[in-house]
């Protein structure tokens, strides 16, 4: 169980789970957002307030749910409700956190879930917004886990599935949005990235161990600004790593 044998899922998780230290309730989805919020359950947050798409809000996450919508999404949960009922309760502010994938992102924080290339004819059609525009539009702290690709990292999205910081300062606002709401950090397999607080730019504040900032520009398409001091993300931690390959997901789902 050495740091050192991680995989990128496995540090993606790690770190997206570090992040809910003190989070109370958490919108997530499929894949690596429910591996981070069963670890930090299981370590950081016995608190955690789980919420699914579908309706279930409060599940133990004794066993790994395979979708937004499957039974053990539901299992002990606190609440059975039904996809408004969900989005209406962040609506009302009491979702905290959102976790969010894309398959783009721009430098506000944008997110692209729709369509790679033209609407009309695109080269690629994707899934489209689900509850990621209800997300990213109304939990306070939206936390968006993605692969580190030049593709995916875009001056502008293809489509906007899911509002970051839209064109900049005071953006969400104009628009309607709730105040203070929005992106909180991206987790790659490579860095952690803040938003600027003056230009609501994304700014890279932590590299993964082995990572270097040339390498992070080097797979970024915008320009970004550093911080001051940029830290390190520590390794995934032998218990860490035990939770997650022989507790959480032992069938290696999602531990891929």
């Amino acid at each position: 169980m050495s740091a050192d044998k991680a995989n990128p899922t496995e540090r993606l998780a790690c770190t997206a789970a570090r992040l809910m230290k003190g989070s109370t309730t958490v919108f997530i989805g499929t894949g690596v957002p429910m591996l981070a919020a069963a670890l930090a359950r299981a370590l950081y947050a016995p608190s955690l307030i789980p919420v699914f798409e579908f309706g279930g809000v409060g599940s133990t996450l004794e066993k790994l749910p395979l979708a937004v919508g499957e039974h053990n999404s539901f299992r002990r949960a606190i609440a059975a409700m039904g996809i408004c009922d969900v989005m209406e309760a962040a609506q009302r502010g009491v979702v905290r956190d959102g976790f969010l994938g894309g398959a783009q992102i721009d430098p506000y924080g944008n997110l692209n879930t729709t369509v790679i290339g033209d609407y009309e004819s695109p080269a690629v059609r994707l899934p489209g917004s689900g509850g990621a525009n209800d997300v990213g539009s109304l939990c306070w702290r939206t936390i968006i886990i993605m692969k580190h690709e030049r593709k995916r990292f875009v001056p502008k999205v293809d489509f906007l599935t899911t509002p970051g910081y839209l064109n900049g300062p005071g953006a969400r606002e104009r628009a309607g949005l709730p105040p203070e709401t929005g992106p909180y950090r991206v987790v790659t397999d490579l860095a952690v990235f803040d938003f600027e607080p003056s230009s609501k730019r994304m700014r890279l504040i932590a590299l993964n161990p082995g990572v270097t900032v040339e390498r992070v520009v080097a797979e970024t398409g915008f320009p970004f600004p550093v911080a001051a001091k940029v830290a390190r993300n520590a390794d995934p931690t032998p218990l860490e790593l035990k939770t997650l390959r022989l507790k959480i997901d032992p069938e290696k789902v999602f531990l891929v």
